[in-house]
């Protein structure tokens, strides 16, 4: 497999790289302009140290200024795009360290200009072509000084091809490292990118989700509170019904007419109790003025207080403020299970745990009852609570057996409240 690096990516990142980095402006003025100002240094430490003569200057200077027209031409006007052309990048090179080879042969001095080769070179690709660049340089920058290439050389040929050979592999290596940690940059900021789109969409979607939740609960209210008064209320006016006909018809026996009197009034009271309970229901006024922890506290407190079971909750994770919806389920599962406790399961103790993970909350009720084998099956208990937490993204697991006693896990999405709209 062939290594292709692009030297231009990894020495001089494109514009949205440099933006996003906040590399912008200094680092565009460094890459327009780095090689102009060390072609002017070369020039005036040549100038004011070197001692030539007026006739030297004349030559000298034109190609200085030959230079700097190329300079212009080839790095400092065109755009971007067309500087990052490979036919384009190669030209580029070919003339700085042409001309860069041509002054400093007429004085070593001008090697400060030509360190500007080694970055022309980082622009060249394949990466073979930028290596070899980087090589010849080097051969050109450390041996002009020294009576040329072939003279070097042959003198001494071992030192001079261990500089070059030393040079051009630290200078690429590290060209191949950049290159290697701007992918990384890259793919790790697409990958960022990825994640806070996919979280955004997540986010609206599990907001539709509830949306439909509260608009399929409106029915589901519907069919439970018309179970409840079918299985409560409406027996038990008929109950009451049943026992005020039974007193009329025994008005002759007085004990007999206060029985059925008392037991009318006594269905009268339970199904007064049961429709409070059932308007209760309507709303979960625990969360109105309780975190979700405290108020299913409340409700097992007062759930044992009632049946005389003992009810121990607990809490683990951290709570935070969730979704109302997510709240009012929770709320709902655990009143239901509770009283499925109160009506099945004969216990003797009931554990509650509300756990709070990183992008989930699940609820926990145990009891030590009766049991039962789990099947599917109608009904406004367990499935009308798995319908519940399934609407909300949820899922609820249960695992009973006759004698065994029963668990029900309910587990759903921590899903944070809207924000506060300010007026």
């Amino acid at each position: 497999m062939s290594l292709r690096i692009d030297w231009n990516r990894a020495m001089w990142p494109p514009e949205s790289v440099k933006a996003a980095a906040g590399w912008q402006p200094w680092l565009d003025r460094v890459e327009r302009y780095l090689a102009g100002a060390l072609l002017a240094i070369a020039t005036l430490v040549t100038l004011g140290f070197s001692g030539h003569d007026g006739r030297w200057w004349v030559t000298t200077g034109a190609l200085v200024a030959v230079t700097a027209l190329w300079l212009l031409a080839t790095i400092n006007l065109p755009a971007p795009r067309l500087r990052e052309h490979p036919a384009f990048a190669l030209l580029s090179f070919a003339g700085v360290i042409g001309l860069g080879s041509v002054l400093e042969t007429r004085d070593v001095t001008f090697l400060i200009f030509m360190i500007c080769a080694f970055f022309a070179a980082m622009r060249l690709r394949p990466t073979w072509l930028a290596f070899v660049a980087l090589a010849v340089t080097s051969l050109l920058i450390n041996t002009l000084g020294n009576g040329g290439p072939v003279h070097a050389l042959q003198e001494k040929p071992g030192i001079w091809i261990t500089i070059i050979i030393v040079q051009t592999t630290a200078i690429g290596g590290g060209g191949l490292l950049s290159a290697a940690v701007a992918r990384q940059n890259d793919e790790r900021r697409r990958m960022l990118d990825d994640l806070a789109a996919a979280q955004a969409e997540n986010e609206g979607l599990q907001q539709q989700l509830l949306s439909q939740a509260r608009e399929a609960g409106i029915l589901d209210e519907r069919q439970r509170l018309a179970q409840e008064i079918h299985d409560t209320l409406a027996q038990g006016f008929t109950g009451i019904i049943t026992q005020l006909e039974a007193a009329a018809l025994a008005q002759d026996e007085p004990a007999e007419w206060q029985r059925h009197l008392d037991s009318a009034t006594a269905l009268a009271r339970e199904n007064l109790t049961a429709a409070r309970r059932s308007v209760r229901a309507l709303h979960p006024e625990n969360l109105d003025t309780a975190t979700l922890p405290d108020a299913l506290a409340d409700v097992a407190a007062r759930w044992s207080e009632r049946t005389g079971v003992p009810a121990a909750f607990t809490t683990t994770g951290e709570p935070r403020a969730l979704h109302p919806e997510i709240e009012s389920a929770i709320l709902r599962v655990t009143q239901e299970a509770l009283s499925n406790v109160d009506k099945h399961a004969a216990a003797a103790r009931v554990g509650l745990t509300l756990s709070y993970m990183d992008g989930e909350v699940t609820l926990d009720v145990r009891d030590d009852g009766a049991g039962f084998t789990p099947r599917p099956g109608p009904g406004f208990g367990l499935p009308g609570m798995r319908r519940r937490v399934q609407r909300l993204a949820g899922t609820l697991h249960v695992e009973s057996e006759p004698g065994g006693g029963t668990a029900i896990s309910a587990v759903l999405p921590a899903v944070p409240p809207l924000p506060e709209v300010s007026a």
